[in-house]
């Protein structure tokens, strides 16, 4: 089995030299570098040993409380007490105040150490970012500083058995009482809706304030802790999902009898705050692909440069590596990963710069469509590359496969997203988005003739969805186009930039292979 190792000098190459972070006011970069450093550490010695064992045990409902798989409250205690919760939090409420980029560079070596245990805190960012931008001073004083310490964690309570991607459906009650609202409903696929890592859970909750016809406009956003002064709240876990993977994360199904809640922004705007959180969730999904399709090429690597099988051309025994399928195959893990991380760390960039907010947000969907399925099609091709091994669960490559499965589903199914891109994406503010989109792929081509040619394609493609009477039918060719473009021009940067890689000449390599084998799909 091959150890996990925190690819840092991939992240660190992508974000400065690649994404430019540099740019970003108050970022230092040594600084960066020590705190993503000093956090490969702390996973590859304490958070990626759970994972193997975790995934086996999984998580298990004991009289109503969700228990956690054995080392997982030990190792939580540890990355609470180093301070890593609070890692963009004000300082103001007790955390670091970094950039994100910071985070993103945590979060993906987090997925790729355990997945599972990633997705139980990772929504802790976000729902800091939407209680600093809605809450009231009261809200922040209260609940920020136990977020930022990591005696409070979050979830993010939208989905119920009626209503998934069309959350319209949203029948979950709320209704003032004389000490605040009531919340009484339902909630599905809650990850870490319960847990023993920490005493208290903050729950945001989408719930209904207004009439079931007023669909989305008549929805809130509601702050719905676990505890207050030690009493439980009106909250109880009805089951724990038995799923094809992350089996160490617990997705509950919630039951809300009249729990105790706060209103969190306007009453009837309950979308408008809430997507600050889902915004921030799905660029963490797009590195979670990112973090699953580097752990099976690092697995795949591993093991073909050390199995024997056949012989070389002009004699010698051969390993796996030295057949030219297998490098293909190797070649194409590589450079997902790769395209996939700095295509994160662009959108992540442009977020954070706060300049091409249009650009930022048509780069979201793109990312998360293209790095979560970059995630699956690496751990897919790493089952291949072991064979039989792969398919067993001694590599462990099955479970990458596994786990990844979901980032394509979760925070919007892709296909949502999809249509999203050849819909809102093309249209609001007279497509600026897609404007700014044009002259980034501009920016990162820097004359390469055939991203060029692609992106003219794109333009034109771009139109014909436009003056389609049904662009739903267009919209998984566009997305895809649009993926494979930004890719390619991404590609092309890195290789400009290559004398700064961790392995310049591998860049090379890599960059004409991108340009040249990977035309087309390569899903």
């Amino acid at each position: 089995m091959q150890p996990f190792q925190a690819p840092v000098d991939d992240i660190i190459f992508s974000l400065v030299h690649v994404a430019r972070a540099d740019r970003l006011d108050g970022l230092d970069v040594e600084l960066m570098q020590e705190i993503i450093g000093h956090f490969a550490g702390f996973a590859e010695a304490v958070i990626a040993p759970l994972d193997e064992p975790g995934d086996r045990q999984g998580c298990r409902l004991e009289e109503g409380r969700v228990r956690m798989p054995d080392g997982f409250v030990q190792a939580y205690a540890e990355y609470a007490a180093q301070g890593w919760p609070g890692l963009t939090l004000s300082e103001a409420h007790g955390g670091q105040a970094l950039p994100g980029v910071v985070l993103a560079a945590v979060s993906e070596i987090f997925s790729g150490a355990c997945h599972s245990l990633q997705m139980v805190t990772g929504l802790v960012p976000g729902a800091a970012r939407t209680i600093e931008r809605f809450g009231s001073d009261e809200q922040k004083a209260r609940y920020l500083p136990g977020l930022a310490s990591g005696a409070c964690l979050s979830t993010m309570c939208l989905t119920e058995p009626g209503a998934g991607s069309d959350l319209s459906g949203v029948r979950t009650k709320a209704l003032p009482g004389h000490d605040g609202w009531r919340i009484s409903g339902e909630k599905i696929f809650i990850s870490g809706g319960d847990q023993d890592l920490c005493e208290d859970i903050l729950h945001l909750v989408l719930a209904r304030t207004g009439a079931p016809e007023d669909g989305v406009k008549g929805l809130s956003l509601f702050l719905c802790p676990s505890q207050m002064e030690g009493v439980r709240n009106a909250i109880s876990v009805t089951r724990i999902e038995e799923k094809m993977g992350l089996h160490a994360s617990p997705t509950c199904q919630l039951l809300f009898d009249n729990a105790y809640a706060e209103l969190i922004g306007a009453e009837g705007e309950g979308l408008r705050a809430m997507f600050t959180m889902m915004n921030h969730a799905r660029l963490d999904v797009a590195l979670q692909g990112v973090a699953h399709a580097a752990r099976a090429h690092d697995i795949a690597r591993a093991y073909a440069g050390e199995r024997k099988q056949g012989r070389k051309p002009g004699g010698g025994v051969a390993v796996l590596s030295d057949h030219a399928d297998v490098r293909r195959m190797l070649h194409t893990q590589r450079c997902l990963a790769l395209g996939a991380r700095a295509m994160c760390h662009l959108a992540l960039v442009e977020l954070e710069l706060g300049q091409r907010p249009q650009l930022a947000e048509f780069l979201t969907p793109l990312c998360k469509i293209f790095c979560t399925e970059a995630g699956m099609r690496s751990a897919d091709l790493g089952i291949q590359v072991l064979g039989g091994y792969g398919y067993l669960q001694e590599y462990r490559v099955e479970q990458t496969f596994r786990d990844a499965r979901i980032t394509a589903i979760y925070e919007g199914a892709n296909g949502i997203h999809e249509l999203g891109l050849a819909t809102r994406g093309l249209t609001v503010q007279k497509g600026a988005g897609a404007d700014a989109f044009t002259d980034l792929v501009s920016e990162l081509a820097d004359g390469d003739e055939d991203v060029l040619a692609l992106l003219s394609a794109w333009r034109e493609l771009r139109e014909e969805v436009l003056a389609s009477e049904k662009p739903a039918e267009l919209a998984h060719s566009f997305a895809q186009a649009s993926a494979q473009l930004f890719f390619r021009a991404v590609w092309v940067r890195m290789t400009e930039v290559r004398s700064h890689a961790p392995d310049p000449a591998e860049i090379s390599e890599l960059g004409q292979f991108a340009g040249h084998e990977l035309k087309g799909s390569w899903f």
